[in-house]
């Protein structure tokens, strides 16, 4: 039996940051630092960074109420939420806290774990469902609080993350706006960007142990996942337009994942996407990982840069190492 051709659409965006912002200025009295050392090296001069008290599941879902609010779905219409997300209040998973907060009872949630590329794994993941016909409306969360997670005594990582959170609801339509996708691991690499577990043995009887601890700072080997990123980020995204039988010249916009202005610059000029097309929400929020492209995009669509038709191609990479890309109209 053949399936029915079924289209996706992302019909509504939204985001939501945390109120307190720490500019690099303020950050060099943490850390020996400078604004000229940061926005040199970055282009980031500023990030949001989310209170003690502040959940995940909260921002989360106030960047996925306003993009049902965009998209004029009910929550109650909602058949999936998908949270991609490293740094969950609950390790067993934050989508639940979601789906209660926003009020969306016949959803199923699910947490999905890809570091920066987690918004475009999650973008493809809700679209085999809308395609099969499982679902039609699903909303894609992207959310991180690594602030949670780093060592802001480690001036090559702490100056580089903030907190944040981006949403898209994807719908089934008539007419495909998701042209082509792309995805990629290397294992072999994960060593260059980690957040991991450390234990302590803890005897129970006789020779038995368990290992128990918590988890420690984020360490990445920067110059390493840079020469990844130029490399396997263009890479990607030639197949992914390959796919979508598009060509590179008649992209509108370069939307990648807010790691490093010097990583966009190098990944448009390998691809020869002038400077004008290429998105940059960095300055002011910094590396918010997997929510870093759905915030940008969201940025972008409210102040009427991005309009309905535009062909988007839009990559996200880092830890794993992972990397993925996906070229998609809005709307």
């Amino acid at each position: 039996m053949r399936l029915p051709d079924i289209g996706i659409v992302l019909q509504g965006c939204g985001s939501a940051t945390p109120e307190v912002a720490l500019s690099n200025d303020q950050l060099s009295q943490v850390v020996e630092t400078s604004d000229e050392w940061i926005s040199t090296r970055t282009g980031i001069r500023s990030r949001r960074l989310a209170s003690p008290h502040l959940t995940l599941a909260t921002l989360a879902a106030e960047a996925g109420r306003r993009a049902l609010e965009m998209a004029a779905v009910n929550p109650t219409d909602v058949d999936l939420i998908i949270l991609a997300t490293s740094s969950p209040d609950d390790l067993f998973g934050s989508a639940g806290q979601v789906q209660a907060e926003i009020g969306a009872c016949h959803a199923v949630a699910f947490d999905l774990t890809a570091a920066c590329s987690g918004f475009i794994f999650g973008l493809v993941n809700a679209a085999q469902f809308i395609r099969m016909g499982v679902y039609r409306n699903v909303l894609l969360i992207g959310a991180d609080f690594l602030s949670r997670w780093v060592d802001w005594r480690d001036r090559r990582t702490c100056v580089l993350f903030g907190d944040g959170a981006g949403a898209v609801l994807l719908q089934a339509a008539d007419r495909d706006r998701l042209h082509g996708f792309a995805m990629q691991s290397d294992g072999t690499k994960n060593c260059h960007l980690t957040l991991p577990f450390q234990a302590t043995p803890q005897i129970l009887v006789d020779q038995t142990a368990v290992g128990q601890g918590t988890y420690q700072p984020i360490y990445m080997n920067g110059q390493e996942v840079y020469r990844f990123a130029v490399r396997r980020v263009p890479e990607i995204l030639e197949k992914a337009l390959f796919h979508a039988k598009k060509e590179v010249g008649q992209v509108d916009w370069l939307l990648l994942h807010q790691a490093n202005q010097r990583i966009l610059d190098a990944v448009a000029q390998r691809l020869h996407i002038p400077a004008a097309k290429v998105i940059s929400h960095m300055a002011e929020y910094g590396n918010t990982s997997a929510a870093s492209i759905p915030l940008t995009l969201d940025a972008q669509v409210r102040q009427g840069q991005i309009q309905p038709g535009d062909l988007i191609a839009s990559a996200g990479f880092g830890a794993g190492l992972s990397w993925g890309a996906a070229i998609f109209e809005w709307k």
